[in-house]
């Protein structure tokens, strides 16, 4: 198919819509039919100079997109189909790519940089195309400045896709010694420093080797930090960035620089462009992520085992990196309360003094205090914003103890800010302090005195209930207090302080719902929300209240369902409307169906909730329906076996949640419902039984699902198959092979981080729960006989489990009862097999001994069931 592909791809950027659609779809048929070719023709449009830039811009862009993708399936299709095309094809392409880096014009550069790059994140862990990166370094020594900032580029965007392993040492130090030199100060051309600058932040990954050596750490850093001092302001940044990185990823190799750090972002945060100060700050939040982190693990202890020891950077830097901290909260913009993606130095400074409080505790406050007493009652409103936000940032860390006598003194002073002072800055950030009182030093776990009383309970709620009137931004951190406010009290039983006021609380969060610019600053929703957290911990006392919030809610709800024609924007706004409205449905029906005294009440309005939840689901929208499937979960709960008169409508919705691959997490939560059901219709679910776990089973054999939902379904097989007991015989023959080779899979995974390594453990667990499930759905049946071929294989599992050594304990108490489960089940016929298996004994030794109450619970009742299995 021979095409002008110039034409097609002007036209496809062209304002008439008719014009553009004829293009793309031009564009789309030749992808189809001839892909080589297709792709042959837009990196030639890409490489020839005499075309428009429109058009090279965009062939640079659809080749890009034709070689990756965000989904991990669809990014494998095209992995494969680039592999599979003829070599000659792809060796003129890439010849073609390689040439536009010497392109004169920027952005056909540019392009050509990340689709070289894309091509060799597919080709180069393939052991295909290893002359790149040799062709590239020789384009480092051309005389134009172009070609050097594209082939960095080039080498910045290759580490960006290329994992470290796919290349060896060798061509890594030459890569390196490229950017490094590329950064160097005596490089004239400040494209191609900023270029090489950028290109050390990707390459960073790659020098754990030239990280361990002295000397070439020292060089590394040195021209990093001469480069924060560089006359270009894009290239300070950038530098700012790779120290940022080099933070995290060598936290353990900067002992000898930090004084020298110290000073430059100092320097950086106190003079120079937003831009860059913002990064310096960031190396700090760096560093107390870091050291957090460390610290977390090992519990403030240091032991000689640990993989990398804390250095307390930010301890030693304390005296003067809080000074420095104290003196950026000053530099506020005007109207940053209203911005809700506002970032600015002030938020950055604040955000990281929390950090610093975090990591050092105690040692932070009296260099805190002193800026606190000096600005809270300043006639500048910059000053008490600043003074308020400091004491805010640090109530995370210090100990209660140490934070309790200075909040006694501050909280009158706050509430008082809060009615009157005359900014909304200071009453904003005044809101959002009192929020972090009530989060960390208020509730049943804190040891010290109370700091809400009975004296002082009214006038806090007082001052937050008028507080929802202010505007937008203030009532919405007004909400997030009360929020805190009434979580303290979840364990207070029948002595919450809140019950008197609890008709008050509930209206004035109506009201905020309804006021008309509600939608500002996330009002509706934050009111909402401390709606729902008022409610979750309200006493029975106050529950004839929330009995009266049941038909108020569902007739918002049924408002949006009956509004006309909308707007796009409308459509939106009311789609979040119905989630919010749905959510708090939710929490009031766990709440009212949790309870003896209101549940056969509150179940009169159980069929117009499943009515007004059913047509929520017509209104397809993702959010809405996660929202409207959690609530009918909690409904089936609260109902019991009442439930099963809405399946037969409510099926349809069911099936379409578990089909819904694209919006994964609504999978998930369906995926949770289905076992919400088996609780609650036990085998009055069985006539759905066969679609249910049709679908289930085509879920887990999808390539397309996200692998976190894929845990949950095998816990799903336990629930089904608990609720109906021996008629899960007809699924045995095709859940237990995937239960098999899934088990196989995750019993010897090696998990190459912390996240591969939890997943894993889900997978394990999600297992080892349908195990569970299975086992103890056959119990007492005559059909157990059914389930002793899958035994030595369970056992198998459990044995290299054991092996593994890497089970977390919510893994372990699950697999100790499957042992037990299985000696339940198969009584006698077990014992043989449990003998056998290599590490039964010391697994269950092991269980027995552990701290973790759960694990002994777990272990204490296999055993029982052990002994009767081996001596029967």
């Amino acid at each position: 198919m021979s095409l002008d592909v110039t034409q097609f791809l002007l036209n496809a950027q062209s304002p008439d819509g008719a014009v553009r659609k004829h293009a793309e779809d031009s564009l789309k048929q030749f992808q189809e039919q001839n892909l080589p070719g297709f792709l042959l023709s837009l990196s030639s449009e890409l490489a020839n100079e005499e075309k428009p830039e429109e058009s090279r811009r965009l062939a640079g862009l659809i080749l890009k997109n034709a070689l990756d993708a965000k989904e991990q399936h669809r990014k494998n299709e095209l992995f494969q189909r680039w592999l599979a095309l003829d070599a000659g094809a792809k060796a003129q392409i890439k010849g073609l790519l390689l040439q536009t880096l010497s392109s004169p014009v920027a952005s056909a550069r540019s392009t050509a940089s990340q689709v070289i790059a894309k091509v060799a994140g597919i080709e180069i862990p393939q052991k295909q195309w290893p002359e790149l990166i040799a062709s590239l370094l020789s384009n480092i020594h051309q005389v134009q400045p172009n070609v050097k900032q594209a082939t960095l580029e080039t080498l910045g965007y290759l580490c960006e896709e290329v994992s470290p392993e796919a290349v060896d040492q060798d061509q890594v130090n030459k890569i390196l010694t490229a950017v490094v030199q590329g950064m160097n100060a005596s490089e004239g051309n400040s494209d191609v420093r900023l270029a090489a600058t950028r290109a050390l932040y990707n390459a960073l990954g790659f020098a754990q080797v030239n990280f361990s050596n002295d000397m070439e750490r020292d060089y590394i850093m040195r021209v990093v930090c001469e480069a924060t001092q560089s006359p270009e302001v894009k290239i300070r940044q950038a530098a700012f960035e790779c120290l940022v990185a080099i933070s995290s990823t060598y936290y353990d190799k900067l002992a000898t620089y930090m004084q020298d750090i110290f000073n430059i972002t100092a320097k950086a945060v106190r003079g120079d462009e937003e831009s860059v100060a913002l990064q310096a700050i960031e190396f700090w939040s760096s560093i107390c992520d870091e050291e957090i982190d460390i610290l977390d693990e090992y519990s403030s202890e240091f032991t000689a085992d640990s993989d990398v020891p804390c250095y307390y950077f930010i301890k030693q830097a304390l005296p003067a990196l809080v000074p420095m901290l104290l003196e950026t909260l000053l530099k506020q913009e005007e109207d940053q309360d209203l911005d809700e993606g506002a970032w600015n130095l002030a938020m950055a400074g604040g955000t990281c003094l929390g950090l610093v409080a975090r990591t050092v505790g105690d040692d932070i406050v009296p260099l805190v205090m002193p800026f606190v007493e000096e600005n809270i009652t300043k006639s500048d409103w910059r000053q008490r914003e600043a003074a308020t936000y400091a004491f805010g940032s640090i109530l995370e860390g210090p100990s209660a103890d140490k934070l309790a006598p200075l909040v006694n003194v501050a909280l009158n002073f706050m509430l008082t800010a809060l009615m009157k002072d005359p900014s909304n800055h200071v009453k904003d950030t005044t809101a959002w302090t009192l929020g972090r009182i009530f989060e960390f030093l208020h509730g049943s776990a804190l040891e010290t005195p109370p700091i809400i009383t009975a004296e002082n309970c009214q006038q806090i709620l007082t001052v937050l209930l008028h507080s929802m009137k202010d505007v937008p931004n203030v009532a919405e951190k007004a909400c997030g207090a009360l929020y805190f406010l009434a979580q303290g009290y979840v364990d207070a039983g029948s002595a919450s302080p809140l019950s008197p006021f609890f008709q008050d609380i509930v209206q004035n969060l109506l009201m905020a719902t309804h006021r008309d610019d509600a939608g500002e600053s996330r009002l509706r929703t934050a009111a909402y929300e401390t709606l729902n957290e008022v409610v979750r911990c309200s006493t029975e006392e106050t529950s004839p209240i929330v009995m009266q919030l049941v038909p108020v809610i569902m007739m918002e709800l049924h408002q949006t369902l009956e509004a006309g024609k909308l707007s796009t924007d409308e459509r939106e706004k009311r789609s979040e409307l119905q989630g919010l409205l749905c959510g708090c449905l939710q929490v009031i029906i766990q709440k009212l169906g949790g309870m003896e005294s209101t549940k056969y009440s509150f179940l009169q309005y159980a069929d117009q909730m499943m009515d007004l939840f059913l047509r929520v689901f017509a209104c397809r929208n993702a959010t809405v329906h996660e929202e409207a499937m959690l609530a009918i979960g909690a409904l089936a709960y609260a109902a019991g076996s009442n439930f099963a008169k809405y399946m037969a409508q409510f099926y349809q919705y069911l099936e379409m949640g578990l089909q819904n691959f694209e919006e994964y997490q609504v999978c998930a939560i369906t995926v949770g419902v289905v076992g919400d059901l088996c609780r609650a219709l036990e085998d009055k679910i069985l006539p759905y039984c066969d679609g249910i776990m049709t679908q289930l089973l085509k879920d887990l054999s999808s390539n397309q699902l996200h692998r976190s939902v894929k845990p949950p379904i095998f816990s799903c097989f336990g629930d089904i198959a608990l609720a109906i007991g021996e008629n899960f015989e007809k699924y045995l023959i095709y859940a237990m092979p995937m239960l098999q080779s899934a088990a196989d899979l995750s019993a010897h995974a090696t998990a190459a981080d912390d996240e591969m390594l939890d997943y894993t453990n889900q997978l394990r667990n999600g297992i080892l729960e349908a195990y569970s499930g299975i086992l103890q759905g056959f119990k007492s049946s005559p059909k157990t006989q059914l389930l002793m071929p899958y035994a030595p294989h369970i056992l198998q599992f459990l044995d290299a489990l054991y092996n593994g050594k890497d089970m977390d304990d919510t893994v372990m108490k699950t697999a100790i009862g499957v042992l037990g489960d299985l000696a339940d089940t198969l009584g006698v016929h077990a014992g043989p097999l449990i003998n056998q298996s290599s590490s039964s004994k010391q697994f269950l030794e092991e269980c027995l001994a552990s701290d973790d109450p759960l694990v002994k619970e777990s272990a204490d009742w296999a055993r029982i069931a052990i002994s009767r299995a081996v001596s029967g």
